[in-house]
Order: C-alpha cells, then sequence, then structure tokens
C-alpha cells in the first residue's frame, strides 16, 4: 500500500525563505529512508535524528521505503530546520497521525534530537516573515521563542516537544501562542559608556556629532592612545533608536548569520568592530567552504547601525577595496559559482588609524624617524577611490598631561551623550521630513535640487577643488557634510562659513594635494 502526505517548510536563501514543500512517501521495498531535493549533509543526517526520534517517543518507524522529497528540487536545503517537518510527513504517512487536513495551511520549523525534543534553529525569522506574508500558522521550537515573538500579528506556536505537536494535531491538547514570550529592548537597558567619559578632543566630538546628524563616513588619525577608539565606540550613544522595520531587518540578518538572533540585541543598533586580520569573505559575507551557501559578512551584520574599522590600513588591500560599492550603494551583491545574492548593507563606517607607521608624526618629542616615503607608502595603503568614499578625516591630536589628569571639573567639562543624542535627534528628524533620507545618502542628483547654496559658498568649494585637486565624489561629500552643518545650524541656506568648515574636516586631502 503506497501512502503519500505532504508537510510545509521553508528553505533559507540569504534573507528570503522560499516555501519547502516536504513529500514523503511510505511504498512496500527494502526498509530505508532516502532524502531528495538538493539537502545538504546537516539534511542528509536528519533521517538518523527522526528515526530514533519517533522510536524513542513510542511511535513506529515504518520497515518500508520511505522517500522524502524537498521540492522544489532545484533550491538547496541545510541545517536540521527540516527534521520535524520531517517527521510529521512520517506520521501522516504511515496512518500515525489521523487527521491529514491538520496540517493545511501550517508550516513546521525546527531540529529533533534523539528524544524527541525540539532544538532551536538558525535563520527562523526570515522563514517566519516569508510565513506571515503568505497567511499560514507556523509551529516552531520554544528555544525560538524570543525571535518569534518579534511576529506580532502572526500565528505562531511553541513547543518543547514532538509529542506536544502530535497531541496538537490530533485536536487533543493546545500549543502555548509565541507571543506569551516579551522582548525587553535593549535601550531600555543604562548604556556602559558615554561620550563625556573622554577628555578633552573637542574638534573631534563635534565631528563626530555631525557624522551621528547626517549619517556621514568618518577617519580619525592619530597618535596611539590619543582617544579615537574611545570616541569611536561610543558613537552610538549618539544615535536614535532603531524604529520597528529596521529592528525586524536587523534582526532577520543576525538571525541568518553564524552567532543568530539574540534578544538582547532588539532594538540596539549593531556595533560591529572586527579586527584587521579579518578576510574579504568575513567583511563582505561569502559562504567559505560552502558555495551554495552564502553568510552575510560584518558590513551586512552592521545594516543600520556602524562598522568601526580600527588600525584601518592595517587591514588587507583586497578586503579595504571590497568596500567601496557598498559604502557607495548599501548593499553589497555576492555571486559564486553556484549561488547568488544580496544583502544590504547600509552601515555607517567609523575608522581610525595612525598618521604615520610608527603612528607619533608630528608630536613634539620629535620620536618620530618615519620618512616621507615611508609614511606616504602607509597611507597608500588605502587607494584614492577610498579616501574620496570617506566623508570625514579628523585628526585627533595628543592631549598634554594636565588635559589628561585634570581634576574632576575638567572630567565633567563635555556634554554628555544624551545632551548630543538629543540635538542629533532633532537634526535627523528635520532631514527625513524635507527629503525622506540622510544627508548622506543623497545622490548627486537630488543634492543639487535639495541644497540652497549661495554664489559666495559655492565659489568657496571650486577653489577647493581646484587648490586640493578634489574628485566630483569628494566635492559631493563636502557639500553633503555642509548641508549638515546648516541643518545643526538650523538655516536654509549653505553658507560660506559652513563650507569652510566642511573642508576642514578633509584634512587628509590637503596632506594628499
Amino acid at each position: 500500500m503506497n501512502t503519500l502526505a505532504t508537510v510545509l517548510s521553508r528553505a533559507t536563501v540569504g534573507i528570503s525563505a522560499p516555501l519547502v514543500t516536504v513529500e514523503v512517501h511510505v511504498a512496500n521495498g527494502l526498509p530505508g529512508l532516502a532524502i531528495v531535493g538538493l539537502p545538504e549533509a546537516a539534511v542528509r543526517e536528519s533521517k538518523e535524528r527522526v528515526k530514533a526520534a519517533l522510536v524513542n517517543c513510542q511511535f513506529r518507524f515504518p520497515d518500508r521505503r520511505i522517500t522524502v522529497n524537498l521540492a522544489p528540487a532545484d533550491l538547496p536545503k541545510e541545517g536540521g530546520r527540516f527534521d520535524l517537518a520531517i517527521a510529521i510527513g512520517i506520521l501522516l504517512a504511515s496512518g500515525q497521525l489521523k487527521k491529514k487536513d491538520a496540517v493545511e495551511g501550517i508550516e513546521f520549523f525546527g531540529e529533533l534530537s534523539l528524544g524527541g525534543e525540539l532544538r532551536s534553529v538558525r535563520a527562523l525569522l526570515p522563514a517566519l516573515l516569508s510565513a506571515s506574508a503568505d497567511r499560514h500558522s507556523m509551529i516552531v521550537p520554544s528555544a525560538n521563542a524570543a525571535e518569534a515573538s518579534l511576529m506580532e500579528s502572526a500565528h505562531i506556536w511553541q513547543a518543547r516537544h514532538l509529542l506536544e505537536i502530535c497531541a496538537y494535531l490530533n485536536g487533543e491538547a493546545v500549543l502555548e501562542a509565541s507571543t506569551s514570550f516579551t522582548v525587553t529592548p535593549a535601550f531600555d537597558q543604562a548604556p556602559a559608556a558615554d561620550l563625556q567619559d573622554v577628555r578633552g578632543q573637542a574638534y573631534a566630538k563635534r565631528a563626530l556629532e555631525i557624522a551621528a546628524a547626517g549619517g556621514h563616513s568618518l577617519l580619525f588619525f592619530g597618535p596611539p592612545g590619543s582617544g579615537k577608539s574611545m570616541l569611536a565606540q561610543r558613537f552610538n550613544t549618539l544615535l536614535p533608536e532603531l524604529g520597528k522595520k529596521e529592528s525586524m531587518e536587523c534582526a532577520a540578518i543576525a538571525s541568518i548569520s553564524s552567532s543568530g538572533f539574540h534578544s538582547r540585541e532588539w532594538r540596539k543598533r549593531p556595533f560591529r568592530s572586527p579586527h584587521h586580520g579579518s578576510s574579504v569573505a568575513a567583511l563582505i559575507g561569502g559562504g567559505g567552504g560552502n558555495q551554495r551557501i552564502l553568510r552575510p559578512g560584518e558590513i551586512s551584520l552592521a545594516h543600520h547601525g556602524t562598522l568601526f574599522l580600527d588600525e584601518l590600513p592595517e587591514f588587507s588591500h583586497a578586503a579595504l577595496e571590497a568596500l567601496r560599492e557598498p559604502l557607495e550603494t548599501g548593499q553589497v551583491h555576492l555571486s559564486r559559482a553556484m549561488a547568488k545574492t544580496t544583502y544590504p548593507a547600509g552601515f555607517q563606517l567609523i575608522a581610525a588609524m595612525n598618521p604615520c607607521p610608527c603612528g607619533y608624526l608630528g608630536n613634539v618629542s620629535g620620536r618620530c624617524h618615519c620618512s616621507s616615503e615611508q609614511i606616504a607608502r602607509y597611507r597608500r595603503r588605502l587607494s584614492g577611490p577610498l579616501w574620496d568614499r570617506i566623508d570625514m578625516h579628523v585628526e585627533v591630536g595628543a592631549l598634554s598631561a594636565s588635559e589628561l589628569l585634570g581634576g574632576e571639573h575638567d572630567a565633567e567639562s563635555g556634554e554628555s551623550s544624551a545632551v548630543i543624542k538629543k540635538r542629533v535627534m532633532e537634526v535627523r528628524e528635520r532631514q527625513l521630513q524635507r527629503q525622506g533620507a540622510l544627508n548622506a545618502g543623497l545622490n548627486p542628483q537630488r543634492l543639487e535640487h535639495e541644497v540652497v547654496i549661495d554664489p559666495a559658498s559655492r565659489a568657496l568649494l571650486l577653489q577647493a577643488m581646484d587648490h586640493f585637486q578634489l574628485s566630483a565624489r569628494a566635492a559631493h561629500r563636502i557639500l553633503r557634510l555642509a548641508y549638515t552643518i546648516m541643518d545643526m545650524a538650523g538655516q536654509a541656506e549653505i553658507l560660506p562659513e559652513y563650507i569652510a568648515e566642511a573642508l576642514s574636516y578633509r584634512q587628509l586631502d590637503r596632506d594628499r594635494a
């Protein structure tokens, strides 16, 4: 007697989750279980997990020929997420679950232990978003309850064990809704750092506020110990919390990463700080040895947040050059022989570097003995096109002993992150109401349409372009900076002093001219 059952689940392709139909066919023949439909190793191994789980739950594992087809056949399937759907399909096809119509419109996600317990699965949130869009109900492991609870309007049920799901499908029990789990937003927790912790450096703090207000990229350069990393690490304390839509995008990307989604990161802007030894694939994404699976890299994990690259020239040339297109477009297109996908990469770049190989160029003690050729070679590790794509190059000078070891009054003289953040939010809101985007996101056409610049300001910008031999891209970035400075001043027209201040934040253009 041949019996067929069909159960729904979903695969993962980038941040999308195409529907997968799990077809289980139980037929006469030599006992065995075959899984077809382009399964990866973890999916092929599910037959052993499913068999042990069914037996240990006191179900009968059919001693017949079982074929499991994961359709569509040309879509790669990976991970343990299909265990639950395969187990339910076998129980339906073998007649151990009587109500075949009970699974209609329900998608199943979960890895099974040998005892039948449901274990959490990675990359669940994209699947839940797609299932909700198709108006399907979902059954997920209780271990994924925090992730599932983000889908407030969806019909999602959580379970701890295979037997609970079988009882539910037989109409003998009910499952707990995932909405019973509450995610505590990260911004309800007190911040661990504050910009007020950084002594002095008023010029660098002003640059940091402008970068936060307009969404601009920023490079700090200066000697070791001057506070470059401290400033960068407090940048996120100046940014507003993520909205619901942005948070869902960040959570979906985190969900498909190797580390997975953590509820403590909900509504918290990402801050990624990869080591300078990171590979190109680690930064922009890739699949390692698996050419069918393309994971998000650091630039996508920093979407809607900050990517901090310390010791910028120490990154490999290939890794730095790979940042050029995402900095311009806010996306990264990954292409391999057997897979292609696109990830969002709308990150804000904050970087830091020394002024020379030894780090002490310009120090009054004369400690630097680097030749001009050594300094030029060190800075040439960053190509001209990459320089152009960084909006601000700001020097962070070393503090004197009196500035560094001042009294309590000196320590409290700077503004707190909360005070600056309030101004940043007001400026951002002004930009969003006016043009629907931050100033850094305006393309040249929109920039020319939006910006009102007086003749004196235009003449100053043209003079700077000729004197410093600036590219058109660099000139547009200077204009965007001046636009943000104008917004911070509450004006409606770009004045010469705003252009002059914007030019002052392009210090390395002067050195390279």
